[in-house]
């Protein structure tokens, strides 16, 4: 039977451990789960483990770890950067984000964005990803970042990738997202254009920094829809034979 996943931040990982606030409230309340009951709790950083709940209090919840699991990092990372917009379902994106083992996802603002990116919709989107990991057991969240500053901020922020990788559609001249170019070891950045599209300051912004554009096809994708191929594509990728797979091993 498999037991049911919460978060626990890392700092407050170990023997002896309290949930409180709404991981509190999904054990007791939704999922009416009593004492001595076994559930699995994850931290993000790749840390998983079997507790045993031993009293439930009325806004707490106290467990006992019985084992420990620790998974290491992904070798072939994806950082999918998302420009804002108000038209995309961010939701379902964080969902599969954490299901296809992004690394990272920065949310930033583009030229041509529809609304102004809040500081606060990293958190936001941090609360999604919590949910995903929750639901699919992957013991690595993503990190978020946002970056306010548009596309300079984006291509300083690349400068450290080892491959940059440039979804353009409709466009002439260019080719098709290949499997050799997707799931390589190191770090790769997936920059994603806003409803409005790229302007051509951005364009020329990520070309100078070394982003390679491909094409995902002949028709236009919603920014939800291309990242989410973007990132499942580089899953698939990561797990074939002969290239490093998701887990970190060979």
């Amino acid at each position: 039977m498999t037991v049911p996943f919460f978060y626990i931040s890392p700092e407050h990982w170990g023997n002896a451990v309290i949930l409180d606030g709404q991981e509190a409230r999904h054990l007791t309340q939704v999922l009416r789960i009593t004492e001595g009951k076994q559930v699995a709790l994850l931290d993000g950083m790749g840390r998983t483990g079997l507790f045993t709940v031993h009293a439930v209090n009325k806004k707490t919840v106290q467990l006992s770890r019985n084992s420990e699991k620790l998974t290491p990092a992904p070798k072939a990372r994806a950082i999918m950067a998302l420009a804002y917009s108000k038209a995309v379902r961010r939701g379902f994106f964080m969902e599969k984000a954490v299901e296809l083992g992004a690394h990272a996802v920065w949310l930033w603002q583009g030229d041509h964005s529809q609304g102004k990116l809040s500081p606060a919709a990293g958190e936001a989107c941090r609360g999604q990803l919590i949910a995903g990991a929750k639901q699919c057991g992957n013991p690595w969240l993503p990190e978020v970042r946002v970056l306010s500053n548009g596309v300079d901020e984006l291509t300083a922020m690349a400068q450290e990738a080892d491959h940059r990788i440039l979804p353009w559609e409709l466009q002439d001249g260019v080719h098709m997202l290949t499997s050799e170019l997707i799931g390589q070891e190191g770090v790769t950045v997936y920059v994603i254009g806003p409803e409005g599209g790229f302007s051509k300051r951005e364009l020329s912004a990520l070309s100078n920094a070394g982003f390679i554009a491909v094409s995902l096809g002949a028709r236009i994708l919603r920014c939800e829809t291309a990242a989410t191929l973007c990132l499942g594509l580089h899953w698939w990728a990561s797990q074939q034979f002969g290239k490093v797979d998701a887990t970190g091993e060979e």
